[in-house]
């Protein structure tokens, strides 16, 4: 080994090594991917009911109110709230999310990766609920047909025609989501949480060496969205022979 080699590995035991400081990026790491995972899962949550309501109203609307009735009325104010929440989630930055629902909403809270699933996870069902609206406009309005044919209402029709058939659709774009929702909550250490980024920086904090644990969250991170990308590819290619 020449001296600059064994000089880099001298630095990596003294940053990492010593005094287990590698545990701030394990620790941080699998913050992250519960933060990521918790707000997919809730931003799909919200993506399915926004959706939904939006694709309901503009599919039913002139049909209902012909009809009059409060269904009409309600699922018109249903939309009005989905279309204020996605214009406010969309329009503005998720770091002031965050740190508006840590401050504010969520005070209280003492538990910081709670509180990053629920903000990451309303910010991502603002984008997902858009995913999942054009994955359901894009549904030939036959299988909306079939689904009456068979005798089902329109919310059976969605349930067991529509949405299954929606989610084979996006399921490549939703993994998009995924990947970008990951690298979204390298800004959950504005409050506090020890999340992957956060790790590297307490690290570098403590040992004036910034180059190495930056470094290696970066590694981190572009490792994991090389395997998802892997994924997703797999993903589209499997659902293009389905197609065939």
């Amino acid at each position: 080994m020449t001296f600059q080699t064994l000089h880099i590995i001298d630095d990596f035991k003294r940053i990492m090594i010593e005094d287990n400081r590698y545990m701030n990026i394990v620790d941080g790491f699998f913050n992250t991917l519960k933060i990521t995972g918790g707000a997919l899962l809730l931003g799909v949550l919200i993506g399915i009911i926004v959706a939904a309501i939006r694709t309901s109203f503009d599919k039913n609307s002139e049909a209902m109110k012909a009809r009059g009735g409060l269904g009409y009325w309600v699922l018109g104010a249903l939309n009005a709230v989905s279309k204020v929440y996605l214009t406010v989630i969309r329009g503005t930055p998720v770091v002031v999310q965050l740190m508006f629902i840590y401050f504010v909403i969520l005070e209280n809270s003492k538990n910081g990766v709670f509180v990053g699933i629920i903000a990451f996870g309303i910010n991502s069902g603002a984008y997902v609920a858009e995913i999942f609206r054009a994955g359901i406009m894009s549904i030939d309005q036959g299988q909306f047909e079939a689904g009456r044919s068979l005798g089902f209402n329109y919310f059976q029709t969605m349930r067991f025609i529509i949405i299954p058939q929606m989610f084979k659709a996006v399921l490549p774009t939703l993994l998009n989501e995924f990947i970008a929702l990951l690298k979204e909550t390298s800004v959950a250490g504005y409050v506090g949480v020890k999340d992957l980024t956060k790790g590297g920086n307490i690290v570098a904090g403590r040992t004036f060496n910034y180059v190495i644990p930056l470094a290696i969250v970066a590694l981190v991170y572009l490792a994991f969205v090389m395997l998802l990308t892997s994924l997703v590819s797999k993903v589209e290619r499997r659902l293009r022979k389905s197609e065939r």
